[in-house]
C-alpha cells in the first residue's frame, strides 16, 4: 500500500468530519477535573539560543559532530567518525534556535494568550554550572530562569521544570565519560540541590529527567544522540558498547534521580509544598494473536520499552509521553496518529503502578518543514490530531484514571534534535530566518477549548480568520 497516499485520503477525511460534524467529539475543558493543568512545552536546546551568553558552558550537543568547527579545539575527542551517528538531518545546530533566551517575554505573553495554566520547560545545567560543581554557579543562567519563572507566575502560569532533557556540561564527558561514570551522580545531585534551593520556592513541579529511556538508547545503543556511542550490529561508532553502555547509563540516571528526590523530599518538599517525578516514554505493545508467544512477546516488548526504568521508581511520580503506533503517519517514521492509544498506555499505567499520578508531558503532532507555509498554518491534521488525544484522555478520566496534566509538543516549532530543524511541532510557526511566530490553526483551536469555547465549532471558522 502506498503510506502517504492513504494517510493523505485519511486525514482528509478526518478533517472533513471535523469541521462537518462538530457534535461528534464534544469535547469540553469542563470535563476535566478542577487543577487539571494544561499547557505546552519546550526544552532548553531545543529554544533557548544565546549558546554560549552570560557565562553559559558548552554542553554536549554543541560537541556534536555537526555543530561545526568553532568548538573543534574544545571538543574534538568526542566527535564521532563514522557516516550515520550524531548526524543532524540538515547540518544544523540549536545555537540560535528559537531565541527562546532573548525573546522570552514574547513568548510568556504567547503562552497567555493561549490560555495556558501550566508550562514545561528544562534548565540548562550547562547555564547554570558551567563546568560542573568544580566551576561554580552562574549568576546569570540563576538570574534568567528567576526572570523566566518571575514573569510565568505573573500570568497565572505554572512552572513545570525538567532538570535533565537531553543536554549536560561538555566537562562531564571529559571527566567521567558522562553518564558512563559514577561520578556524575554527585554531579546531578548538586545541580539539582542548586536549582532546588534557587526556584524551589515557585516551582512546584519538578521532574528530574526526561525520557531516559530514549536518552540511554540514542546515546549509547544507536549513537544517534552524543556522546555517540555504540557498536555492531547498531551502528559504526568511534567508541561505545550498545549490549552494555546503554545499561550502564541507565543505572546512573536512576541512581542520580534516586538521590535528586531523597534530598528534594528530605529537605525541601515539607517548606516548598511540590512534588517530583521523572518522565518516561511510553509506547504500548499488543500481542499479534492471543497465543501465549505473543502475550509474552508483547510482555517483554512493555518491559525493555517502560519497566526497566518505570518499575525502579515506583515511589515517585511517574509521568508518561503518550506515542503514536497506527496506520496514519505523522512526519516522523514511527510516529502515528492513534488516540484510542492514549486511553489504554494511561489505563495500564495506572493500573501497573497502583494509581500514580500521571501527566502526559509530552503529546504532539510532526510535520515535514520543506511542506509549504500555508500547510504548515493551517495544520488540520494536527487540530484533529489534539481532539483525538485530549478525547480519550477525557475518557481516561471520566474511566478513574489519575490523570493531572496535558502538555502539547510543542509551544513553537524548534530545532528536533537528530531532525534538526526539518520537522516542525509547534503550535506556533517559527521562521528561523527572522524569529517571528505565527500562530497555527491548532494554536487558535486549543487556546478555543483552553477558554472554553466549543473547539470544534470554532474550526469552521479558523480558516477564515487565519
Amino acid at each position: 500500500m502506498d503510506i502517504d497516499s492513504a494517510t493523505g485520503m485519511l486525514m482528509l477525511l478526518t478533517a472533513a468530519l471535523a469541521i462537518l460534524a462538530p457534535s461528534a467529539w464534544g469535547l469540553d475543558r469542563a470535563e476535566f477535573p478542577p487543577g487539571f493543568l494544561f499547557g505546552a512545552a519546550t526544552s532548553a536546546y531545543q529554544i533557548k539560543g544565546a549558546y554560549l551568553e552570560d557565562g553559559k558552558g558548552i554542553n554536549n550537543w554543541m560537541s556534536s559532530p555537526t555543530h561545526g568547527v568553532s568548538h573543534l579545539s574544545i571538543v574534538l575527542h568526542s566527535f564521532c567518525s563514522h557516516s550515520s551517528a550524531g548526524d543532524i538531518t540538515d547540518g544544523r545546530n540549536g545555537d540560535a534556535a528559537d531565541d527562546h533566551y532573548h525573546r522570552y517575554m514574547e513568548d510568556v505573553e504567547i503562552m497567555h494568550d493561549l490560555g495556558v495554566n501550566s508550562y514545561r520547560f528544562s534548565i540548562s545545567w550547562a547555564r547554570i554550572l558551567p563546568r560542573g560543581r568544580l566551576g561554580g554557579v552562574n549568576s546569570a543562567g540563576i538570574a534568567f530562569y528567576d526572570r523566566l519563572i518571575a514573569a510565568l507566575l505573573q500570568k497565572g502560569i505554572e512552572p513545570f521544570v525538567t532538570l535533565h532533557h537531553f543536554d549536560q556540561p561538555q566537562e562531564l564527558e571529559t571527566q567521567y565519560g558522562s553518564w558512563l561514570g559514577a561520578g556524575i551522580r554527585e554531579e546531578f545531585d548538586y545541580y539539582a540541590d542548586v536549582c532546588f534551593r534557587a526556584f524551589g520556592d515557585r516551582v512546584k513541579f519538578w521532574t528530574t529527567f526526561n525520557e531516559p529511556n530514549v536518552f540511554a538508547k540514542h546515546s549509547y545503543m544507536l549513537g544517534t544522540y552524543p556522546p555517540n556511542h555504540c557498536s555492531a550490529p547498531f551502528g559504526t561508532c568511534n567508541s561505545g558498547n550498545s549490549n552494555r553502555e546503554p545499561y550502564v547509563a541507565a543505572h546512573n540516571i536512576i541512581m542520580s534521580h534516586a538521590a535528586a528526590v531523597d534530598n528534594y523530599k528530605r529537605n525541601y518538599q515539607a517548606k516548598q509544598g511540590g512534588s517530583i517525578g521523572i518522565v518516561i516514554e511510553m509506547k504500548f505493545y499488543e500481542p499479534l494473536t492471543n497465543t501465549t508467544e505473543d502475550i509474552l512477546a508483547a510482555q517483554r516488548a512493555m518491559s525493555f520499552e517502560i519497566h526497566w526504568i518505570a518499575s525502579l521508581l515506583r515511589v515517585t511520580l511517574t509521568l508518561t509521553r503518550g506515542m503514536r503506533w497506527s496506520l496514519l503517519q505523522t512526519a516522523i517514521v514511527g510516529f502515528y496518529d492513534v488516540p484510542e492509544g492514549m486511553e489504554q498506555i494511561i489505563e495500564y499505567v495506572n493500573k501497573r503502578y497502583e494509581n500514580t499520578p500521571v501527566y502526559v508531558t509530552e503529546n504532539g503532532y510532526s510535520q515535514h518543514s520543506s511542506n509549504g507555509l500555508e500547510d504548515l498554518i493551517n495544520d488540520v491534521g494536527r487540530v484533529n490530531y489534539l481532539q483525538g488525544y485530549l478525547s480519550s484522555i477525557s475518557s481516561a478520566v471520566r474511566r478513574g484514571a489519575n490523570v493531572r496534566g496535558y502538555f502539547v509538543w510543542s509551544l513553537m516549532d524548534n530545532f528536533e534534535w537528530a531532525y534538526g530543524f526539518t520537522v516542525r511541532f509547534g503550535l506556533y510557526h517559527v521562521d528561523f530566518d527572522t524569529q517571528v511566530r505565527t500562530q497555527k490553526m491548532s494554536a487558535k483551536w486549543y487556546q478555543g477549548f483552553l477558554m472554553g469555547s466549543r473547539p470544534v465549532d470554532a474550526l469552521q471558522t479558523l480558516r477564515a480568520g487565519s
